[in-house]
């Protein structure tokens, strides 16, 4: 049970370890000025082209990136994968093994997954433009709108946003994972979640250390419903679905159900899943990420709003982005709830059964996406479990990060984190 632990304490994390502040030097990736995206103006300005939504990229590319998809797939602890390429002279969706196994369906572009801590994406998006409206500031200390935070006059929403607040993380806490594994199908509230978390704060003083946490930003989610006056979907939906037009996106709340077409998803965190026979857990609730991690989408939308999250454009001004894209501590690290390495932005999201990759290089204008139906590692992992017949001689990596990489590759921008463990 210690090692399913551990392993939930990363669920929700799901962002390559090179992105944590400190572990990757300015000068390995030789940006101008010490930060992760190289021209910060450049980047905010670009217009999209027609031909990104409308034109297939050039069949030798296509070609290329296929093999790589295949590549990477073939390492990878997951049935099934989703990978889709956007650039200036069009787009390349794919799709790979199996959605069912057990009732041979196979994996088609467009089914919804869950896609877990992107969702901390569309949350500080919302965050920003609330402070760009007036309606709040990032330099706002959490008891403004939240009492009982340890340390709550002293942290900020920017601390709670780029992870430096101190507030520990409620998935790291036996507290929670012993009642999640034991009934997965429990419903959590916000406050519930919170009260875990800050029982076992803080772990710092403001500002003093990063650690990923999950309970920052469910705080975060607090804030917008309380600034907002509105549930935290129906702000999603107007501040960001609809400008973008994402219409396969959602929040299920306290809902199991998936839209239809999705993916069966499969993994080695519970009680009852072993490395022979993973559990499916397509309807755990989801309820216990919240903000941090409940959102479901698909290829479309995700491949629309990850150009949208780089740039910013249609959620935010030019100011703005301009502020979150130098929110980066280097040439790698966690800025404004999401992260970067060496111009590559965004995050990826792990929810059990379901892992998800969505980054946007600045320096090429391209997106990249990957969701797979599996949050199961593969390769030498000393502490995520694995499966039985698991490839033992590579690097371990969860499935999407693990195709993400070998897209990244084909596109001449290798992304590299740090092997997981």
């Amino acid at each position: 049970m210690q090692q399913v632990a551990r392993f939930l304490s990363r669920c929700l994390l799901a962002l390559a370890p090179a992105i944590v502040a400190g572990l990757v030097s300015a000068e390995a990736y030789g940006a101008e000025d010490g930060t992760c995206v190289a021209n910060v103006d450049k980047v905010v300005a670009r217009k999209p082209t027609d031909a990104m939504t409308t034109v297939s990229l050039p069949e030798d590319l296509a070609a290329k990136l296929d093999a790589a998809a295949r590549e990477g797939f073939a390492k990878a602890s997951a049935p099934g994968a989703i990978v889709g390429v956007r650039t200036p002279e069009g787009t390349w969706k794919a799709a790979y093994g199996m959605a069912d196994p057990k009732a041979g369906t196979p994996m088609q572009v467009g089914m919804h997954t869950r896609i877990g801590s992107v969702t901390k994406t569309f949350i500080g998006t919302v965050i920003m433009q609330l402070a760009e409206n007036g309606k709040l500031s990032l330099n706002d200390a959490i008891d403004k709108y939240v009492s009982g935070v340890p340390n709550g006059d002293k942290i900020s929403l920017r601390q709670l946003a780029d992870m430096t607040s101190g507030v520990a993380s409620y998935t790291r806490s036996s507290k929670f994972t012993d009642s999640y594994f034991a009934k997965p199908e429990t419903i959590y509230r916000p406050d519930e979640l919170l009260a875990i978390g800050i029982s076992e704060s803080p772990l710092f003083a403001p500002g003093a250390q990063f650690d990923y946490s999950n309970s920052n930003t469910i705080l975060l989610g607090m804030v917008i419903e309380k600034v907002a006056g509105r549930p935290i979907d129906d702000v999603l939906k107007t501040m960001i679905f609809e400008p973008l037009k994402l219409k396969s996106t959602s929040w299920p709340g306290e809902k199991t159900e998936i839209p239809f077409p999705f993916a069966q998803g499969f993994t080695l965190q519970g009680v009852y899943a072993k490395p022979d026979a993973p559990s499916n857990a397509t309807h755990w609730n989801p309820a216990w990420g919240w903000t941090a991690g409940e959102l479901i989408s698909n290829m479309d939308d995700l491949l629309t709003y990850d150009r949208a999250l780089g740039t910013g454009q249609k959620l935010l001004s030019a100011a703005s982005q301009s502020a979150r894209l130098r929110s980066f501590p280097g040439a790698a690290g966690y800025g404004i709830a999401m992260g970067c390495v060496d111009g590559w932005v965004g995050h990826t999201g792990e929810l059990p059964g379901y892992n998800t990759s969505v980054f946007y290089d600045t320096s090429r204008d391209t997106a990249v996406v990957v969701q797979t139906n599996s949050d199961i590692p593969s390769g030498n992992c000393p502490v995520s479990p694995v499966l039985t017949d698991d490839p033992r001689d590579i690097v371990c990596s969860s499935p999407a990060t693990r195709i993400f990489v070998a897209l990244s590759t084909a596109l001449g921008h290798t992304f590299t984190p740090v092997p997981q463990k």
